[in-house]
């Protein structure tokens, strides 16, 4: 097939000059006046706008993606001719300087014969060009880029496993010769290339000198160069093989845009590269293939690059008025699985976190929650679990068999490509500003797990190995999900020897959530039917509104993230007395369910302030605080309701128990309803067994009832 080159490039120039966005606006020329400017130095240019384009034929589309590096150069050819002139007064800089004064000395040093001494419109570029791949189709997966797509535009899913640093790559080599003063310029197309040691020039080669090149870096041209490992998606892999890598250099503008963990689009050039140097040697006729990327476009955006758009920000304003917006948004997470409502709530919570804390004289209090699950098998620890880390924009999924200490903080590793020791960040450490799952933590071994409190805590990983001496950041909010000590929890047995984890790792969750299977009729019937229908129609029963999406739910969070809600004074002696009354109850019991400590209290403020972050309130109210109070509570409710029915008293009478001791407390013959409520809840009963006790008791004459407002008055007998 005969190509014109020059025919496509005036294509290229009439496409950039007159091609216009919905807007009627020239799209690419005023992406060029931004160059001109020096605000951006990246040109993107669309597939799909050369589909759109009416005076394009497809012929030329297809030449572009079936030989896109050649096409890449075509287009900055174009965009030399058309770059309009600066509209701003720029400042010169050491490029602009070198410049003006090769185009002083150009006439007269150069005598033209040799190519070589050429300026290359290369070293003149201030931009770079990326061809985008149309977002219509389905990405490839690594094992379907085949030889035939060598030199096409391909796009890519996978998950990035490594990045290299940022290193400078040589793009225009510049020398000055000894004997004649000329500048000489070699273009390097590949990743090494050999340098020219003679002087190519005409007055050299007449006078028989070999004049001596000498490199000149500062008026070479340079681009900054990362590679990357991409890795295929579990989800992509056939059964019974192992996933594939390849390799990706990312260049100028796309570096430092992917970080290992990250599940990208990518869509770029797939290219042949031979072996270099000793590898060469080995390898014989083999070449390695890469892909030259073009474009990056992550799956799952970090909660700080959210740029909420019109819609968005309607929706999120809709829903942050709604009254009900902790329920519905807890209910949205996993509607597939029965109940567990508070537990979901407690999970919101988690990936709202609160905001981190950094005193004057650099000490950091930690804002991230944490949070363990023990409870019996089948009660859907796991699927939580794998749920919120669908979720969570960052988020790894470890188990606790599956993965050693170094796994989980950092191992030292030789780096294939430079042999030198690097380290190689684990799973906390890759879910730094995420969410890291852990399942079957009691299984993990003793040694293992001690790697986790440091994090957990100073929320950094200390390392000194193999000379190399180091602290990385790990600010990780950690999710674990945990059997009891026999399998099933032991009600025979006290709390402590059910939960068999060492004081030190529980004082340090901020929840610890027992889950326990018991048979109630009632609960089991609609718990049966639950998931007899969601194994049906696949998907939720309804839940009276419409849950919202995984999206939605980023979004209002990333929203709600940027919040710093901070305590008001009014609050601070309501906090203490609340703390201070539950380490009373706790020295009082025989068997205490819990270990309180100062911990705690710092667990009651970081989960008040994600409530008033969820409220969009930069203040944390009364509310919140008894919320806190009331999920520390319900965490243990299933022992507390196992303690009653031990000693006897129903409902009703546990409720004016309860209520009496709350009035003996303050000295006071009135109590409000409000307070009663809140009071009972935190012990995990209902406000209709509420109401029950009042009517029984006030027809006893043992209190009186205000009638409107439902105070509680004792008859001091």
């Amino acid at each position: 097939m005969d190509v014109n080159f020059s025919q496509d490039k005036d294509l290229a120039i009439d496409f950039l000059q007159n091609f216009a966005d919905a807007k009627g606006e020239a799209k690419y020329m005023s992406i060029l006046q931004d160059v001109a400017n020096r605000k951006i130095k990246a040109i993107q240019i669309d597939i799909e706008d050369l589909f759109d384009y009416k005076d394009l034929d497809e012929e030329f589309v297809g030449r572009v993606t079936e030989n896109t590096r050649r096409y890449v150069e075509i287009f900055a050819d174009a965009i030399d001719e058309l770059i309009p002139e600066p509209t701003e007064v720029l400042q010169d800089d050491d490029h602009d300087v070198l410049m003006t004064q090769r185009a002083e000395e150009g006439n007269e040093n150069a005598d033209g014969t040799d190519p070589r001494q050429r300026m290359p419109p290369e070293i003149k570029r201030l931009y770079e060009v990326y061809i985008r791949a149309s977002s219509r189709g389905q990405p490839f997966t690594i094992r379907e880029v085949r030889a035939s797509n060598i030199g096409q535009l391909v796009k890519i899913s996978g998950i990035v496993t490594r990045c290299s640093d940022v290193k400078p790559l040589m793009k225009v080599a510049v020398y000055t010769c000894e004997e004649c003063g000329f500048e000489i310029y070699q273009e390097v197309t590949a990743r090494v290339f050999m340098p020219l040691f003679k002087c190519p020039s005409k007055r050299c080669n007449v006078n028989r000198a070999q004049g001596n090149l000498i490199l000149q870096l500062r008026a070479s041209k340079f681009l900054k160069f990362q590679e990357a490992k991409l890795q295929e998606l579990a989800e992509h892999v056939p059964k019974g093989h192992i996933p594939r890598t390849m390799t990706v250099h990312f260049r100028g503008e796309l570096t430092r845009k992917v970080s290992p963990g990250d599940v990208v689009e990518l869509s770029g050039i797939f290219l042949p590269i031979p072996y270099t140097g000793f590898r060469a040697m080995r390898a014989g006729l083999v070449a390695d293939t890469y892909l030259e990327a073009m474009s990056i476009s992550h799956f799952k955006k970090k909660y700080e690059e959210y740029e909420l758009k019109g819609d968005e920000e309607e929706q999120i304003a809709r829903l942050s008025e709604d009254g009900d917006i902790y329920n519905k948004l807890a209910r949205s997470l996993a509607p597939e699985i029965f109940g567990h409502e508070d537990i979901k709530k407690a999970l919101l919570l988690l990936l709202v976190g609160a905001p981190h804390r950094k005193l004057k004289d650099g000490m950091k209090i930690r804002g991230d929650l944490h949070i363990c699950l023990m409870g019996d098998p089948g009660v859907a620890k796991s699927q939580l679990l794998k749920h919120i880390i669908n979720v969570a924009p960052r988020g790894v999924y470890t188990t606790g068999k599956g993965s050693s200490g170094v796994g989980l903080t950092a191992a030292v590793q030789k780096d294939p490509v430079t042999n030198e020791m690097v380290l190689e960040g684990g799973a906390l450490v890759l879910a730094d500003m995420g969410i890291c799952a852990i399942d079957e933590f009691d299984k993990m071994d003793e040694s293992d797990r001690t790697a986790i409190h440091e994090v957990m805590e100073q929320q950094t990983v200390s390392i000194a190995k193999a000379g190399i001496t180091t602290s990385l950041n790990a600010r990780t909010a950690v999710l674990a999900a945990a059997n009891p000590a026999w399998g099933r929890y032991d009600l025979r047995r006290t709390p402590a020897e059910n939960i068999n984890l060492p004081p030190a790792l529980l004082s340090r969750f901020d929840l610890l959530w027992l889950i326990l299977d018991k048979a109630d009729m009632d609960n089991d019937l609609e718990m049966a039917r639950h998931v007899v229908y969601v194994h049906q129609n696949r998907e939720s029963p309804a839940l009276g509104f419409s849950p919202l999406e995984a999206s939605v739910l980023r979004a209002y969070i990333s929203a709600a993230r940027k919040l710093s809600p901070s305590v008001p004074r009014e609050l601070e002696e309501y906090i203490a007395t609340a703390y201070s009354s539950i380490r009373q109850e706790e020295a009082k019991s025989n068997s205490p369910h819990s270990y309180t400590t100062v911990r705690t209290l710092l667990s009651i403020l970081r989960i008040s302030a994600a409530l008033a972050r969820l409220r969009f309130s930069e203040t944390v109210g009364q509310s919140d605080v008894d919320e806190a109070l009331r999920l520390m509570q319900m965490s243990k409710f299933s022992l507390y309701s196992d303690d009653r029915q031990r000693s006897g008293l129903d409902a009703i009478s546990d409720i004016y128990s309860i209520l009496r001791d709350e009035a003996a407390r303050s000295n006071k013959m009135d109590v409000s309803y409000s307070q009663a409520l809140n009071r009972i809840s935190r012990m995990g009963y209902t406000e209709a067994q509420l109401k029950e006790c009042l009517e029984e008791y006030a027809a006893l004459n043992v209190w009186q009832i205000h009638p409107n407002t439902f105070d509680i008055r004792f008859i001091d007998a």
